[in-house]
């Protein structure tokens, strides 16, 4: 399985922000949409990502308080991505790795959309599930013949 199976099923909505964005603004989108990151774009090209993670960050360094900070400030400038041929084990230790709750899709340098941890476990089990349900009517269906010959 690979991230494109992830992403056919997930669609193609992207969220994003401009690195001189307030933070302020960022976490009400993050919290109107119901979303852990949202990806850092300038020009065109990823430039960074803003997770939960980085704003938690930000507001026990600023005391409690977002105030006037931007996203730029807090952001991961150097965040972990894959592309969409990247095969979901390889992704899993990527971010298992790293701690990565989110990951950047890219095709070269474009956007094609981003996964999460919860993505990837879905996926895994939803794949998992489908090879049980196989295996089991396998079993069940098993020529007559062939339990009579493996009982002798």
């Amino acid at each position: 399985m690979k991230v494109s199976d992830i992403l056919r099923v997930k669609g193609g909505t992207l969220f994003t922000v401009q690195p001189d964005s307030a933070l302020s603004e960022a976490v009400a989108s993050m919290s109107e949409r119901d979303i852990g990151s949202l990806v850092v774009m300038e020009h065109g090209e990823i430039v960074g990502m803003l997770t939960f993670r980085e704003v938690i960050q930000a507001v026990v360094k600023n005391g409690g308080v977002i105030g006037t900070t931007l996203v730029r400030s807090v952001m991961d400038d150097h965040p972990l991505t894959c592309t969409p041929e990247t095969e979901i084990d390889e992704v899993r230790r990527m971010m298992l790795g790293r701690h990565a709750r989110y990951l950047p899709v890219l095709t070269q340098r474009t956007l094609m959309g981003v996964i999460s941890f919860y993505d990837v476990a879905k996926a895994v089990v939803d794949s998992q599930d489908f090879e049980n349900r196989m295996l089991k009517a396998y079993i069940r269906d098993w020529p007559v013949e062939d339990r009579d010959e493996q009982t002798s």
